[in-house]
């Protein structure tokens, strides 16, 4: 009798702690909520997973000890409110005034937001971006300093809020030349990718690399919002999408002239939807991107259902890019009711597609509708398949792989200073295929309005 007493007592005990142990795990459940956002487009596009964070609590990182002006204080404020956010989810909230900071990497459910009136402003010192991260240099995968704000396998992740993040580039600005010691480490990293050393063997990070880091980088990560925000200068490429999905940036204003600053770049990312965004770039607002040559080959993962609507390109070097580190593959491309506005400076393409013999992958169904310009640097289409750049003379050709180019689509497109309209430089043993042009007009072409090499069915309307 005693012991059949002591038997259920004990089982009661084990049937609470099983029952309050439940209680915790779903007090900690996610609150962040997902929404599905349908998007238009002249081939299938599927349902874009969006985070919600209206339902989760606020965590004030002056709550954990930030201060203005004291960027080891806000360093370590920053990691405990994400690491408090992520357990359930939450907003990681930037008040207004200006806080200094180190690196920031996002977690699952955590939103960093960032208040009208607030500027985060990033350390010009590289090692306030160590130790290294698993990363990217040029379609190359690496270990590298870490981007300024970088999340890794992160899920239901965001950067949201009227205020601004900003790099001081003082120290990156003395890397932007690409001295010998610096071309022999890109070398390095190539050979190393070519002979499929393992990642986690590859790093960077040494006294002659210089390689800088992105300074917004989603990697490998799931249900991504970039919304509202300032982005001022950049040490490399700005926003950088890279093996993600069920991405959405929208009215996000970027202002960075330095070296490499592309404004956004999709690599290796499906179901994106860019909008309403404002480009002011040293280089191309838009880049697509999927892998240079065996890193492409090896991770096989195409970019994929992009759309990039109503933006605003104030500066920069093409309004969309194609290229050129596409080994990946680039297919469905959407971009839509686009401008470039009248006072910008070196804008040589609305749409440049770019590869060469080495890089493999494909390019096909990119739709470029409803975009308007004013004077332009080259035309408002190019594709050329033999843009090599540094490697040129860096590294032999290892193994030669052509790229399929073909169905590309351009309809109401209007400049009215250029060199020409279209000029395609195709390959001759894989010709560029099917390029048409509807109601594409240049107002005065300073060469022939259309420019073709290697290329079969061009379609003029």
């Amino acid at each position: 009798m005693m012991m059949s007493t002591m038997w259920n007592t004990y089982t009661m005990t084990v049937l609470l702690f099983l029952f309050l142990t439940a209680e915790h795990l779903s007090a900690q459940k996610s609150q962040v909520t997902l929404q599905q956002v349908s998007v238009e487009a002249p081939f299938k596009m599927p349902k874009i997973k969006t985070p919600s964070f209206t339902r989760v609590a606020d965590f004030v990182i002056t709550d954990y000890g930030a201060e203005p002006g004291d960027k080891e204080k806000n360093a370590v404020a920053l990691e405990k409110a994400i690491a408090a956010a992520t357990v359930a989810g939450g907003n990681v909230i930037i008040p207004a005034g200006e806080w200094k900071t180190k690196k920031i990497h996002l977690k699952s459910n955590v939103n960093l937001h960032l208040s009208e009136g607030a500027v985060l402003l990033f350390s010009p010192d590289p090692q306030d971006y160590l130790p290294a991260v698993f990363t990217t240099w040029e379609g190359l995968e690496c270990y590298n300093y870490s981007p300024l704000i970088y999340a890794f396998e992160a899920k239901n992740v965001a950067i949201t809020g009227k205020g601004e993040v900003r790099a001081d580039i003082s120290q990156w600005r003395k890397w932007f030349p690409r001295p010998s010691a610096h071309m022999e480490s890109i070398k390095r990293l190539y050979n190393w990718a070519q002979d499929r050393v393992p990642v986690e063997d590859r790093n960077m990070v040494n006294d002659t690399s210089n390689m800088r880091p992105q300074f917004i980088q989603f990697n490998r990560c799931e249900n991504v919002l970039v919304e509202d925000i300032k982005i001022r200068n950049s040490p490399f490429w700005t926003v950088h999408l890279y093996l993600s999905k069920n991405i959405i940036v929208r009215g996000i204003d970027v202002y960075a002239h330095g070296h490499n600053n592309d404004g956004i770049d999709p690599e290796m990312s499906q179901n994106v939807l860019i909008e309403n965004c404002v480009f002011d770039q040293g280089d191309d607002a838009i880049a697509i991107k999927s892998g240079r040559n065996p890193e492409g080959w090896r991770l096989k993962t195409p970019s994929k259902n992009i759309v990039i609507r109503d933006c605003l390109v104030k500066d920069g070097h093409q309004l969309v890019a194609i290229g050129s580190e596409l080994s990946g593959g680039i297919e469905n491309v959407y971009v839509e009711n686009c401008k470039v506005a009248d006072d910008n400076e070196k804008l040589m393409h609305l749409l440049f597609i770019k590869t060469n013999e080495r890089m493999g992958g494909h390019v096909k169904q990119v739709y470029f509708k409803n975009i308007e310009a004013n004077a332009i640097r080259e035309g408002i289409l190019g594709i050329d398949t033999d843009v090599l750049y540094q490697w040129r003379t860096l590294v032999p050709t290892v193994v030669r792989k052509l790229t399929p180019i073909q169905d590309i689509y351009l309809e109401n497109v209007q400049a009215t200073e250029a060199k020409f309209v279209s000029k395609i430089n195709g390959n001759a043993d894989l010709p560029v295929r099917h390029i048409h042009l509807k109601n594409v007009t240049l107002r005065h072409a300073s060469e022939e309005e259309i420019q073709t090499k290697n290329v079969e069915g061009f379609v003029l309307n």
